[in-house]
């Protein structure tokens, strides 16, 4: 059986959803506001956070009138509180507000649109608050797949997919629970790079690599759709979501971006969910999930994409989905080490520390030297993460290693 984290367990159709956004300031959480705010009837909106952009945090409290607030930079409190004291805002500060906010018996949905591992405790503590979770972190599964899936299922949470990919499968499964799954096909439109050299790789500038042909994202995202490690995120992702083998599991590349992904079932049929590329339409259906609400989202036309096109990865240029299988083959900390050196090199290669070709090598190197632990808790993965970025940075230090 599948979808059992992903099941309703609302026993009736809540009207009005109370919505507690966790890195409103980004990509994601700035996309959300602006649905929030057309559908008023259906959403109300408690909480937004930001991690350091007080400027982006006050202009959206001012506009969009939260009941609380919270900067997770403590050194921004004071700006942003002085900011909105003719509000009747709450205003908090630090990532303990983060975790403690979520846990609201005004809330009943929580979005994590956080960045990263950042986002793993605050939804831990929103899970253990029996908040139900819209989940466009997907390093919270990567990272603790197995703890967050198994609390989720004891608290009787519904983990909501945000990413496209994710959302697309989950809409396909609907009506299908009693029909077992042969395989999922993640589509990935091959990012800037599709069809490049491991050669031309090496020349690869930050303008080009934050130049997705399709997508508009944040520059963490953009980069590891760029090495095709996005990707590999999502497989660990999806693993957890549907409950599925790794066997079940193939990416295809897809230039469009038009088909967000395809479930096929054991009698050979196959779904796909289809779309023009935007994340509003992922975000409004699992905030209001299970009801669709009417929208003024652009429709897609067929006309004026005659042709949609099929590739096989490059595995061997695009090393990172390689990893990424690897790691999902051997799971315990092996995903969390991962996601923590990534998170490392991306954020080397964005402050101009490290080729863009460097940053799986960097990744690489981490999940061969960092110790293995088959049945890690929640301490270990913590652990494991510091231990992971500090000798990340380690290896960064030594330039001949990264030049």
């Amino acid at each position: 059986m599948y979808l059992v984290l992903l099941l309703p367990h609302f026993q009736s159709i809540i009207l009005k959803k109370r919505i507690a956004i966790l890195g409103s300031t980004g990509s994601i959480g700035t996309q959300a506001l602006e649905v929030i705010a057309k559908q008023k009837e259906f959403f109300e909106l408690e909480v937004i956070t930001a991690n350091s952009n007080s400027k982006l945090l006050i202009q959206q409290a001012n506009k969009y009138q939260p009941a609380t607030v919270v900067i997770a930079d403590k050194s921004k409190y004071t700006e942003v509180k002085e900011a909105l004291s003719s509000l009747p805002v709450k205003v908090f500060a630090g990532a303990e507000s983060l975790e403690q906010v979520v846990q609201s018996d005004e809330i009943d949905v929580v979005l994590t649109a956080m960045v990263g591992y950042a986002g793993l405790l605050p939804t831990i503590k929103a899970i253990q608050a029996k908040k139900h979770i819209a989940l466009a972190n997907k390093e919270t599964l990567v990272v603790a797949g197995r703890l967050i899936t198994e609390m989720a299922h004891e608290n009787k949470v519904a983990l909501l997919p945000v990413d496209s990919e994710h959302s697309a499968i989950f809409q396909c499964l609907a009506g299908e629970h009693f029909n077992p799954i042969e395989k999922i096909y993640l589509t990935a439109s091959g990012g800037p790079f599709r069809g490049k050299t491991k050669e031309f790789l090496k020349t690869v500038t930050h303008e080009q690599a934050l130049k997705h042909p399709n997508w508009t994202m944040g520059a963490k995202i953009t980069i590891d759709s760029a090495t095709m490690m996005n990707k590999g995120l999502e497989m660990i992702e999806a693993r957890w979501l549907f409950n599925l083998d790794i066997s079940q599991i193939d990416v295809i590349v897809h230039p469009q971006s038009v088909i967000h992904s395809i479930v096929q079932f054991e009698d050979g049929s196959m779904k796909a969910q289809m779309g023009l590329p935007d994340m509003k339409l992922p975000i409004q259906y699992a905030l209001a999930y299970p009801q669709r609400l009417k929208s003024d989202f652009p429709r897609f036309d067929f006309l004026k994409y005659p042709d949609l096109t099929f590739e096989k990865p490059d595995k061997e240029v695009f090393r990172s989905l390689l990893l990424a299988e690897h790691a999902m083959k051997k799971d315990g900390n092996l995903p969390c080490i991962m996601n923590a050196a990534n998170e490392i090199a991306v954020g080397a290669f964005l402050e101009r520390k490290l080729d863009f070709h460097r940053i799986t090598d960097l990744t690489e190197q981490c999940m061969e030297h960092i110790h293995f632990i088959e049945n890690p808790n929640l301490n270990d993965l913590v652990e494991t993460d510091t231990e992971t970025r500090q000798y990340a940075e380690v290896l960064l230090s030594k330039k001949s290693n990264f030049a």
